[in-house]
């Protein structure tokens, strides 16, 4: 393909898009939205291709899951492109302003990043989230999906593009790219001059080479060691159905909970009702020296090795730790978390104000699942992404994260003095 065009196609479309009214935007999406249902069965037949190819591959159950499209996960895409079109449009808010001496005016007003470009592996349903959040904020979009889901993606595309042709968003502001060599993704990296944001949703290889090659800002995440500490006041009961979900709910997911500490005070008693209740669920418990001596070893409940601590499961397994307090479960999400999603389950609000002051992930946790670090559960309709980094935006990236600012200053023909 030629990148350079399709890069300036892009681009140009995306300043056309910048200025559309809220509207038409809406019009856009929901015409999308509309293809999309009608058309699912095009949809589901490609991914299923795409998975029947997958499996023989060897590819590991985590990303056999991420890739997997059915009925119901595809009416959730559906539904939160609806949600998004309900959403309202950051595009031209304002977001302070003053009156200065001389009656000049100013004003910070939110405008759209420009060109995002969006690199992923698996989860089709990015393509369509990316889709809906790059339209409404009126931003242009460059998608590279994996080769692994080339079939669904491709489905995907066709349908927004065939959506788009009789609205006012024009088709080439989301670019597709069909070619799932790694030189592109190179190429498109040095393309400072077309491309304003880099988001790589992946695993850490593709992090890695992403912030190792651009030129372009990169914002990286989606990659959880997430943790959950059960303090010594906690509710035993309604402790278990939290980690239960966390873990079970989802496991293939970054907000998934990889680790569980518990209080040293309550470790007699909690730790074999968690064993219990993570053997019905055919939970692998990993645990440290002391848990183990609360539990019996067996083929659900395993030594932890060297770097288990350190490790994003995607499975159906678990680490569990025992601390001495609140400060030592903090000194070890510190030490081992990525910084995505971690909580404390808690009566005592001293701890859970301590934990949430000094615990410095993008989403922190009192007595509710890590599985809430999604855009759509937390009311955005959906994400581009979840940054765990500190600049420009933190945990879901959804409709404000992609827009930036710029001063608007209304003078009476002034002039500095």
């Amino acid at each position: 393909m030629d990148l350079n065009q399709t890069l300036l196609n892009t681009s140009a479309s995306a300043r056309k898009l910048a200025i559309l009214p809220t509207h038409e935007k809406n019009e856009a999406i929901a015409a999308v939205a509309r293809l999309l249902a009608l058309r699912r069965s095009e949809v589901l037949l490609a991914n299923g291709l795409d998975v029947e190819e997958a499996k023989q591959s060897g590819m590991p159950a985590a990303m056999v899951d991420r890739l997997t499209l059915n009925e119901n996960r595809w009416s959730g895409v559906i539904n939160d492109l609806k949600d998004v079109a309900d959403l309202p449009d950051p595009v031209g808010s304002v977001l302070d302003k003053k009156i200065l001496p001389g009656d000049l005016k100013v004003q910070r007003v939110r405008v759209p990043l420009g060109v995002i470009a969006v690199i992923y592996e698996s989860r089709p349903n990015v393509t369509v989230d990316v889709f809906g959040l790059a339209i409404k904020s009126g931003n242009g979009i460059v998608l590279r999906g994996g080769k692994e889901t080339l079939r669904t993606n491709e489905a995907i595309i066709q349908i927004i593009q065939d959506g788009l042709a009789e609205t006012a968003v024009p088709s080439e502001a989301i670019a597709f790219i069909d070619v799932p060599d790694k030189y592109l993704v190179l190429a498109m990296l040095k393309r400072y001059d077309l491309i304003d944001l880099v988001i790589p949703r992946g695993g850490a290889g593709l992090h890695k080479f992403c912030r190792e090659n651009s030129q372009i800002p990169v914002i990286t995440g989606g990659i959880g060691i997430c943790h959950l500490f059960v303090d010594e006041s906690a509710e035993i009961d309604k402790s278990l159905a939290v980690i239960e979900n966390a873990k079970t709910q989802r496991p293939s997911v970054c907000n998934a909970l990889d680790t569980v500490l518990v209080h040293r005070n309550i470790a007699a008693s909690f730790i074999p009702k968690l064993a219990d209740r993570m053997a019905n669920s055919n939970v692998i418990l990993h645990v440290d020296e002391e848990a183990a001596d609360y539990i019996q070893l067996s083929g659900v409940v395993q030594p932890a090795q060297l770097d288990d601590f350190d490790r994003e499961w995607l499975s159906l397994d678990l680490g569990l730790h025992i601390v001495k307090d609140t400060g030592d479960a903090i000194k070890h999400i510190q030490a081992h978390s990525t910084a995505h999603s971690d909580g404390i389950l808690t009566q005592d609000p001293t701890h859970a104000a301590e934990f949430c002051q000094k615990v410095d992930s993008a989403a922190v946790y009192v007595n509710a699942s890590t599985r809430f670090t999604d855009g759509s559960a937390l009311g955005l309709g959906a994400e581009i992404a979840v940054s765990t980094q500190k600049l420009h935006a933190r945990g879901p990236m959804a409709l404000e994260e992609l827009t930036t600012y710029k001063w608007v200053i209304e003078g009476q023909y002034s002039v500095r003095k």
